[in-house]
């Protein structure tokens, strides 16, 4: 059985944070009675984009932690990504409404953060073919 701490932690925090954005869309759909559609509301445009941001980057992520875990890469390093990853998005989310630094430094995050999940899933991909390791 394979148990993959850093991914099932990141994947919880995920999730949580998936619901919490949800929650903003809908109590601003509540307070400005806008049930469907965004209703040309600006803010709750921005909302509805950081929640779909957010989908549109964690699966990846979220699938990138848990091969690298699987395939035994560092521990330490992957929790300091997971967190990063995961702070990151909270900015972003926090930009959108607009603060702008958080926004700029959210997707920040979040790009060197795929890209590092990237070059060193592919380093240990490729180091597990070799055939002298």
């Amino acid at each position: 059985m394979f148990f993959l701490p850093v991914a099932l932690v990141t994947a919880g925090a995920a999730a949580l944070l998936n619901f919490w954005l949800g929650l903003r869309v809908s109590r601003l759909r509540m307070s400005e009675k806008i049930l469907v559609g965004d209703g040309g509301n600006v803010r709750l445009i921005a909302r509805m984009r950081a929640q779909l941001n957010f989908a549109e980057y964690a699966p990846l992520v979220l699938i990138l932690i848990a091969l690298i875990e699987l395939a035994g890469g560092t521990r330490t390093w992957l929790w300091a990504v997971a967190a990063s990853f995961i702070v990151g998005r909270v900015l972003h989310a926090f930009g959108m409404d607009g603060w702008l630094p958080g926004r700029t430094i959210g997707i920040a995050i979040t790009m060197l953060t795929m890209l590092g999940l990237a070059g060193y899933a592919v380093y240990l991909g490729y180091a597990g073919l070799n055939p002298l390791r």
